[in-house]
């Protein structure tokens, strides 16, 4: 039986990433999206906290079970939409979600700290593209859950669209100058970069996990529909399972 996870995605960026997945899981699992509503596309904490207002997800939510049929599990693709709320604000908006889609849910940046701990990693390395500010609301959901960020980098980029330009050879420059020696991995918390296709090899650029938002979103919501199992050519993440 192919599982069927649902996927939230704000704006238009790196949505592209998601059936690049699909076929790279190779196993009929599906990721349907929708792009739900983003009014104003920024970086800012007041932007952040409305494309994560409830009201959005819930409509997302619809949409994405009406395109897809019944859904196995519902994942909101979007780190500083989530972690700006802070760790209960961000609990809260999954409980939501949860509540109006009927299965189980999650977002990118509970993700995060579920895919450190599968993989038990508490010292990390950030790579961020989001300006100081909101980078720092990351580095403090993170330290809720006992993740410690030895160094943190934040690019100061203020659109998604600007982000999902990136080419790859950039995202591996980003992931490398981002690592601290100290760190077991390397989080790179952005679902607005494309990494799908560069996950093993970020991992060999790096030496040692790099784990990107796109990629735990697609492990997350699989892990909460039941269907977690070693996958190759998307990380170590993926590998481990």
């Amino acid at each position: 039986m192919s599982t069927t996870v649902g996927i939230l995605y704000p704006g238009y960026s790196a949505e592209d990433d998601y059936p690049r997945a699909e076929a790279l899981l190779g196993d009929g699992s599906r990721l349907p999206l929708v792009h739900t509503e983003m009014r104003e596309d920024a970086h800012r904490v007041d932007a952040l906290l409305d494309i994560g207002g409830d009201d959005v997800l819930a409509t997302g939510a619809a949409q994405v079970a009406a395109q897809a049929g019944p859904l196995d599990s519902i994942v909101w693709a979007c780190t500083s939409g989530s972690f700006v709320f802070g760790w209960d604000g961000a609990a809260a908006q999954v409980a939501a979600l949860q509540e109006v889609a009927g299965v189980p849910a999650s977002s990118t940046s509970f993700a995060f700290v579920d895919a450190c701990r599968r993989l038990g990693i508490t010292r990390v390395a950030v790579g961020a593209t989001y300006p100081d500010d909101v980078a720092e609301r990351f580095v403090e959901f993170l330290g809720k859950a006992g993740i410690t960020v030895l160094s943190l980098s934040a690019r100061g980029i203020i659109t998604a669209a600007e982000v999902g330009t990136l080419p790859g050879d950039l995202v591996l420059d980003l992931a490398a100058a981002a690592d601290h020696a100290d760190a077991q991995a390397v989080l790179l918390p952005d679902t607005a970069l494309h990494t799908v296709d560069l996950l093993d090899r970020l991992d060999a650029r790096v030496g040692k996990p790099v784990l990107t938002a796109n990629q735990v979103s697609i492990w997350q919501g699989l892990r909460l529909a039941g269907s977690s199992r070693a996958r190759t050519g998307l990380g170590t993440l993926f590998a481990a399972d």
